[in-house]
């Protein structure tokens, strides 16, 4: 049972990490389209890890933690998808490419 504490723990701070990589990559990024991509893919990828850790912590609610673990793997991206296509279709530009300030 300790073991199991330990590895939920483990996925916990797991999540964590990712959770925080996602948010560092939104105030990073220098456009829309990016810091969709850093936001999506990394928190979905902690919020996971937390499902895992929390299935881990309490084997009772495997079956919840899967269920919304599902939901969070199809709307996550679709959602996403959906912001970057409005972004696009409204005008928002890319970001500039750092080989034209070389080429100077």
């Amino acid at each position: 049972m300790i073991v199991l504490q330990i590895l939920a723990f483990v996925f916990f701070f797991i999540g964590a990490f990712f959770i925080f990589i996602g948010m560092l990559g939104v105030f990073r990024m220098p456009d829309v389209y990016n810091k969709l991509q850093a936001g999506t893919k990394a928190t979905t990828m902690g919020f996971l890890s937390v499902c895992v850790g929390v299935a881990l912590y309490m084997p009772e609610w495997l079956l919840r933690t899967a269920v919304i673990a599902v939901f969070v793997m199809i709307t996550n991206p679709v959602g996403s998808h959906a912001l970057a296509r409005a972004a696009k279709n409204s005008g928002i530009p890319f970001a500039e490419s750092g080989d034209k300030e070389k080429k100077k």
